[in-house]
């Protein structure tokens, strides 16, 4: 159904232009790209429900729902209070693992804090109500600690694995006096926090039993994670993360592993100032699978497993907001080979997020006020 109705999406009464498509030639053959949703404000995140429609977060708040047809339902009700600054609002979406029967979505987004002017991730979760006008039920089942006077680097990625626990990444929130936070366990700052999907904390949890540290934390040493996915045969969590200037990174999650930041970074400040390591490094730093320098800015990550693209089976997409681009990294099971910029370099479009549909297209949504949500699938 989902393929047949995107396919006539050209006359769809969402779109505010006729959908123009695009021929890219990739070295595994030409694609198309073509915009499907037109007319989002700053979306963010995308989530495909079971019937093949979508829900889609738009940064200053709204959840909003997608048919099947591209039609954009008015703002869903019953989203908690976002602070629409800077990089933060309302972020990611997910669904969870049982929402067939429990119908719960998971929102994150930039919280405001009791003190005026300070903020932090959150993830709150509420009830969907079939006809996909409301959230009920709404709690908040993790809040980013310390709060802080910053509106960047929020991270905020959800995503669950196979056992039902919940992943999310945590920004480190910039600034150099917060971000060597991101090397202390007993901060939510550049973190990646493993929960159960009501908010408590799994036991075995890499630091449940040492004193002094968050028991959420399931590593650290990040800097600003974009883009969350697990690896198809491995089920191990990747990451795509904002370096500094130069020096972003794929990383492949090690349970309470050192990912290193801010004490050794392949970039450099954004003033071009070097960002030297201390004397002495921890000896159990992990190092990041991939790097670019120059920076791309990676945001949204997802593994291709479909049937529409066989020679991607297994491949990783990355969007790129500076690089406006999609990146194919090249897998040979968890190597990296090597990547593809796929649509050059006279691409306009900033990509927030990627994703796999039900038709095994790839959908991205573009970071912009209107925004799109493109689908690239095989040229005809």
């Amino acid at each position: 159904m989902f393929r047949q109705a995107l396919a006539g999406l050209a006359c769809a009464t969402a779109l505010t232009a006729p959908a123009i498509a695009q021929t890219f030639e990739t070295e595994t053959g030409s694609v198309t790209l073509v915009p499907v949703v037109e007319g989002l404000q700053s979306p963010w995140g995308m989530v495909f429900l079971p019937d093949e429609s979508m829900l889609v977060t738009e940064r200053p708040g709204n959840l909003r729902h997608v048919s099947a047809d591209g039609s954009i339902s008015d703002p869903i009700a019953g989203i908690p209070e976002v602070v629409f600054e800077g990089q933060g609002g309302l972020l990611d979406v997910a669904l969870d693992p049982e929402f067939e029967t429990n119908r719960y979505v998971y929102l994150s987004y930039a919280e405001p804090g009791d003190e005026a002017g300070t903020n932090s991730t959150a993830v709150a979760r509420g009830v969907l109500s079939d006809d996909m006008t409301q959230l009920t039920d709404v709690e908040v089942i993790f809040s980013q600690q310390p709060k802080l006077p910053s509106a960047l680097h929020f991270g905020s990625r959800l995503t669950f694995d196979n056992e039902g626990y919940l992943f999310i990444t945590t920004g480190e929130r910039s600034d150099a006096e917060f971000r060597v936070q991101a090397q202390d366990l007993d901060s939510h700052l550049g973190k990646v926090i493993r929960i159960l999907p009501d908010g408590s904390v799994p036991e075995d949890n890499p630091f449940v039993d040492t004193e002094g540290a968050l028991p959420e934390i399931w590593s650290y040493g990040h800097r600003n994670m974009q883009g969350a996915a697990f690896h198809p045969d491995t089920g191990e969590l990747w990451v795509a993360e904002h370096g500094p200037r130069g020096g972003d990174e794929l990383n492949r999650i090690v349970e309470g592993g050192n990912f290193g930041w801010p004490l050794l970074t392949e970039g450099t400040e954004y003033s071009g100032d070097p960002i030297n390591p201390p004397q002495e490094l921890p000896d159990d730093l992990v190092e990041a699978e991939r790097t670019w320098v120059p920076s791309p800015a990676p945001s949204g990550l997802a593994f291709y497993t479909g049937d529409l693209f066989p020679d991607w089976q297994g491949d990783a997409f990355m969007g790129a907001l500076a690089g406006t681009d999609l990146i194919r990294i090249d897998l040979e099971g968890e190597e990296v080979l090597g990547d593809e910029f796929l649509f050059g370099d006279d691409f306009p479009h900033r990509i927030r997020d990627v994703t796999q549909g039900p038709d095994d297209a790839l959908y991205l949504i573009t970071d912009a006020d209107p925004g799109q949500i493109l689908r690239l699938s095989p040229a005809q």
